[in-house]
């Protein structure tokens, strides 16, 4: 009987040898820790296949292929066999794969090729590794050249009948997701860094005047500056202070042809490379106001080499054009080169239901005057919508005697153009 005694005795001393010591408060310790991030970086690119029956024919293993695209640092290209890939499929079926185009050894990726619907029902076959389990993981590329795909992807027969191809043209999207994995530890350091505000210290310096060593005289006012900014910001006045012609120790300069207002406004772009509110500038609290602050801003900053303000200055413009505006908007845009302020405004201004009221503004006359040769380039654009206009019409009344003599707007005067470019011309 006293050997089971014995035995828990023993079992006892076990149980306390193993249970976890306890720490000494005085002891150091450390502790650290990380983690394991798994992603993919995605790409995409959409293959069209123009003329698909002309690659027909050209024989079992042969292929068209797209032009590469990279994806996660590495190239990639989709390979179409129109023949199919291999020679027991005889031609029945279409093979498609992506293939990678550069060195690498082991690339893990994911795929997704789609056989685009050209019926705009939406019904795409799509074969697809995103979004979905892999009971194997991502498929992995041994070498250049190794490829994931379908041999047997569409029946040929198939797809000739089908809503994929479409005026002989099939069309893919395949997207890549190139598996890359990194380790992150602890960030010893947190530090948020605040944006950038050396524009708004520049412009504080304007405004205090600290340091000035240039004053510019314009109209009844005077502006004090830093040439070597000014220098900085625009080619014009680099050369005018600095050049092979220009004076170093020029401390006043007369400016003409500018507004004050216009002149200041360019000077607080030039030190914080934004463009000014109006109201903050001349008081301005109209749109139109504003509209030809913005016109005279851009003449300025054409004057002056200041290429950025000219184009915040176009975008402007192309978002205030109105009936009153566009004529005087339109001649400056030609005057300065602005090509895609020029289409906007010949676009408004073309229109049927604004052409009339353009035309009996004071800017369209100054447009006639300053600007002749934009009344024929004016005329061919209302041709152009004239004629869009008209295109839905034809396909509804395809017997032209049909067409009633109201789809073309009484109030557009076309001949109006017509006989005032006339005169111009002559």
């Amino acid at each position: 009987m006293a050997c089971p005694n014995i035995l828990m005795a023993n079992l006892d001393t076990d149980r306390a040898e193993t249970k976890p010591r306890s720490l000494n408060p005085n002891q150091e310790t450390s502790s650290s820790s990380s983690r394991s991030i798994n992603e993919t970086v995605n790409g995409s690119h959409e293959y069209t296949i123009k003329g698909y029956s002309l690659a027909k024919g050209m024989g079992t293993g042969k292929y068209i292929q797209s032009d590469t695209f990279t994806v996660g640092g590495y190239d990639w290209a989709i390979y179409f066999y129109p023949d199919g890939k291999n020679p027991e499929d005889s031609s029945v079926y279409v093979s498609v794969f992506i293939a990678l185009a550069s060195e690498g050894t082991d690339v893990r990726a994911l795929f997704e090729l789609t056989l685009l619907d050209q019926s705009g029902k939406g019904k795409h076959k799509v074969h697809s590794h995103f979004d979905r389990a892999l009971e194997s993981g991502p498929y992995t590329l041994k070498y250049r050249g190794s490829m994931w795909g379908y041999k047997r992807f569409f029946k040929r027969s198939t797809l000739e009948c089908s809503d994929f191809l479409k005026d002989d043209c099939l069309a893919m999207h395949c997207t890549v997701g190139v598996v890359r994995s990194r380790t992150e530890g602890p960030k010893h350091c947190s530090v948020t860094v605040p944006p950038s505000d050396m524009g708004q210290s520049l412009k504080t310096l304007l405004k205090s005047g600290t340091a000035t060593d240039v004053t510019f005289e314009v109209g009844d006012e005077t502006f004090k500056a830093h040439k070597l900014v000014l220098a900085a910001r625009s080619p014009v006045f680099r050369a005018q202070f600095f050049g092979l012609v220009g004076d170093t120790n020029m401390d006043k300069v007369v400016t003409e042809d500018v507004e004050p207002s216009v002149f200041k406004a360019m000077l607080l772009f030039m030190y914080s490379d934004e463009l000014p509110d109006a109201n903050e500038v001349s008081g301005f609290d109209s749109s139109c106001s504003s509209t030809v602050m913005v016109q005279h801003l851009l003449a300025a900053s054409d004057r002056f080499g200041l290429d950025r303000l000219k184009f915040l200055c176009e975008a402007k413009l192309c978002e205030a054009v109105t009936t009153d505006t566009v004529a005087t908007t339109l001649a400056l845009a030609e005057q300065h080169s602005c090509s895609q302020l020029k289409t906007v405004c010949l676009k408004y201004a073309a229109k049927p239901g604004n052409l009339g009221a353009v035309m009996q503004t004071e800017g369209f006359a100054y447009l006639e005057e300053s600007c002749p040769s934009l009344l024929s380039e004016l005329l061919e654009t209302v041709a152009v919508v004239d004629d869009e206009s008209r295109q839905p019409s034809k396909k509804r009344h395809p017997n032209s005697s049909n067409i009633s003599p109201n789809i073309v707007p009484d109030e557009v005067p076309v001949d109006a153009i017509a006989r005032r470019t006339r005169r111009r011309l002559q």
